[in-house]
């Protein structure tokens, strides 16, 4: 499969990588045990797992999209583990 067109990078590869292995992981979760797992956390309202996740990738892209814009010289490899950490609080306050 020819790619070229889209200049691929490692660090934008392993982006990708993450989202579809974790819409992967949480489909196989719900298969599992169905649900969700409904609680009210920071925000105040009633979040499933789904709701945290779709939360986290909204995030991760915004964080992303910011460090292209102000930091473009340096390694995106950083907005990616920043990116990590966000997704870490929101599943564990949100």
């Amino acid at each position: 499969m020819n790619l070229n067109w889209m200049a691929w990078t490692g660090p934008t590869a392993t982006f990708f990588l993450i989202i579809f292995s974790l819409l992967l992981a949480m489909t196989i979760w719900e298969m599992k045990s169905p649900g969700g797992a409904p609680r009210v956390g920071i925000l105040r309202f009633e979040t499933t797992r789904g709701d945290r996740l779709f939360v986290s990738l909204l995030g991760s892209a915004y964080i992303h999209l910011f460090w292209l814009a102000a930091f473009a010289g340096l390694s995106l490899w950083w907005a990616t583990a920043i990116a990590c950490l966000y997704a870490l609080a929101v599943f564990r306050w949100v």
